[in-house]
């Protein structure tokens, strides 16, 4: 809370939480108290405030074509150039913000999409704009673009793109071409923008009636009634919530192929041999790191197989099924929390990070970064964005579930991430990859349950975290990664030419989830149904994305590791210091060269092996307990 507050709005806060410690009771946005929205009127006071931005950006578009032909000129012509393009790249990116954030309020409203279409098509413009400026700084000499950058010294924050523009030398087309295909950037789309409007708005989602009553069964909804301690209703859940997925399979199968074609029209036309090499080579990421992590995922099957079985012991049921794995292993321990109590919590658990990370974090939550609650027709999930300058945003869809906990100290983790970076960098260098972006957020959920395990007082509850923390490491670590081996064969399958259907990619992804989950083998059952569960998930249409979320997982669990030692020694904060400088570096430098300076080699197994052994180590502890509490009730 703000120290400023009267007692009487302080009070009335309080009052607002406590009625909150049940969230799932706000069903309208209009219900919801605005210290739980996020506040966009920071990026625009009016959506005619925003109009007048796109007009702006769009009015602005056609100088770039006066300095065509230019860059070579002098180190004032380059600077005047791309001092125009960030200019205009940082006003769309918060006309993006606010238009992507209102159509994620409620996804029924036309409006806001009318203003997404309009942000994607101003982004279509400006890269079709600036489509020309990499194959002509192509034609410039090495030496006098060096020149250039000794010579102006405010062509500094451009470095890194400058030499990163010579690593795509050989990608790189002419520059009619490189128009063209940011033209195609609205066909190139299509296929994720139908998908998202078909999931989201138009799917109709099934009354289901439970043993605690009927519930309507969206993406929401879903994630709650898996996670029930009642067998019948996880099977309900389940078959309704996907079955409402497989009567339209050959729509998403549709649209999934068209993503998949869309990358693999890039791939061929920037001369990569494929589409993994493409979508890699944006970050400068070797492909031996992707085939690695299958290959290391793989082998380590056993240790998941193994957590599967002391999940099935601990449900007490005599066959584990798929709609099993989300249900709580220990029903009697009821972990609920409030709106305030897991931002207090969330504070608490990051301290070992400094108190200078915690109280920017504070100060977010008492900013309203933060849209918290969920609503009807809200977008599902959650993510944390940002606009240099202002400030990051965070969609959450909290319950009060611990894993709507962890939720938040995620998304948190991404947000300091980008505020440390905006804090150090200039906007040119401020943005980070992904694959090191999932590594702030999941080294947070780290901290946040061995701080939790820290004030666990009994049995049960320690066995509720360390489950939590195994089913984090099966859904990050190796549903992410059987994620990623479903990608590579699909884009495959495109890449030789054979036709790819719903009908087709469910078969696949059946045979995949089966083979991860033990199912020949009698460990876990998954039924034919489970395989329409790809079209459920969003991230397919970022081309290569998921990977990042097993391979950050990896590096966070081994610096977490080091940071929590360092913090109970209370000698030094040199890993400490060292992660958030990497945090703070933003893009300025290549993922893997950032965490190799964190501490962290991901060309190596080395990482990998260190989570799997920590994966082991919680398995052990866990076994303790178990026949502790089975010799106590012996007696």
């Amino acid at each position: 809370m703000r120290p400023t507050r009267t007692l009487a709005r302080l009070a009335t806060a309080l009052a607002l939480a406590a009625a909150l410690a049940a969230p799932a009771a706000a069903k309208e946005r209009s219900e919801i108290p605005d210290a739980y929205k996020w506040n966009l009127d920071e990026l625009y006071p009016s959506e005619a405030a925003w109009e007048q931005a796109r007009a702006s950006i769009a009015a602005r578009l056609p100088a770039l074509a006066q300095h065509r032909g230019h860059l070579g000129d002098s180190a004032a012509a380059l600077f005047a150039t791309l001092d125009l393009k960030s200019g205009l790249e940082l006003d769309l990116t918060r006309l993006y913000v606010y238009a992507q954030s209102r159509s994620d309020e409620d996804t029924r409203a036309a409006r806001p999409r009318e203003l997404m279409q309009g942000a994607r098509k101003l982004a279509v413009d400006l890269g079709a704009a600036t489509s020309w400026i990499q194959p002509e700084l192509l034609t410039i000499d090495p030496a006098r673009l060096a020149g250039f950058l000794k010579e102006d010294p405010r062509l500094a924050p451009w470095r890194f793109f400058l030499e990163d523009v010579a690593r795509w030398r050989p990608h790189t087309r002419t520059a009619g071409e490189e128009e063209i295909l940011a033209q195609a950037g609205d066909v190139t789309g299509a296929g994720a923008a139908t998908y998202g409007i078909l999931k989201d708005a138009d799917l109709p989602w099934p009354t289901v009636k439970f043993s605690t009553g009927e519930a309507r069964l969206d993406p929401a909804a879903y994630t709650l009634y898996r996670a029930s301690t009642v067998r019948a209703d996880r099977e309900l859940a389940f078959q309704a919530f996907f079955g409402a997925f497989k009567a339209y399979e050959r729509t998403f199968g549709t649209t999934l192929d068209a993503q998949l074609k869309a990358d693999l029209f890039e791939a061929k036309v920037r001369k990569f041999p494929d589409a993994l090499s493409s979508a890699l080579f944006r970050s400068n990421i070797p492909t031996a790191v992707y085939t690695q992590l299958v290959s290391d995922v793989r082998r380590s099957l056993p240790s998941l197989h193994r957590y599967l079985r002391l999940r099935q012991r601990m449900l007490g049921v005599a066959k584990l099924r798929y709609q099993d794995l989300y249900a709580p292993v220990v029903g009697s321990v009821d972990l609920n929390f409030g709106p305030e109590e897991a931002r207090r919590i969330t504070l608490e658990a990051v301290a070992p990070l400094g108190k200078a990370y915690v109280a920017a974090l504070q100060k977010g939550f008492q900013s309203r970064w933060t849209d918290f609650l969920p609503s009807t027709g809200k977008r599902p999930g959650a993510y944390s964005t940002g606009v240099y300058g202002v400030h990051p945003y965070q969609l959450l869809n909290f319950y009060g579930k611990y894993d709507d906990l962890s939720t938040l100290a995620h998304e948190s983790g991404h947000s300091m991430h980008t505020w440390l970076a905006s804090q150090k960098q200039p906007f040119q260098t401020a943005d980070y990859p992904i694959f090191v972006a999932e590594v702030a957020s999941t080294l947070n959920e780290n901290l946040l349950l061995h701080y939790m395990l820290g004030q666990a007082k009994d049995d049960d509850t320690r066995l509720a975290l360390l489950g939590n923390y195994l089913d984090g490491l099966r859904t990050t670590l190796f549903r992410q990664a059987s994620f990623a081996e479903f990608e590579l064969e699909a884009h495959r399958r495109v890449e030789r030419g054979e036709p790819v259907t719903g009908e087709a990619l469910s078969k696949l992804y059946l045979k995949l989830v089966r083979d991860y989950y033990g199912h020949d083998a009698g460990i876990c059952q998954v039924d034919d149904l489970i395989g329409v569960e790809w079209a459920y998930i969003p991230h397919f249409y970022m081309d290569y994305y998921v990977f990042q979320y097993s391979t950050s997982l990896v590096a966070s669990t081994s610096i977490a590791q080091a940071i929590r030692q360092e913090a109970k020694a209370g000698k030094s904060t040199k890993v400490r210091d060292g992660y958030l400088a990497m945090l703070a570096a933003g893009g300025s430098e290549y993922p893997i060269d950032l965490l190799k300076e964190a501490g962290v080699d991901m060309t190596t197994s080395k990482p990998f092996d260190a989570a799997i052994a920590e994966m082991n180590g919680v398995m052990d502890e866990m076994d303790r307990i178990l026949a502790r509490k089975q010799a106590a009730g012996k007696r």
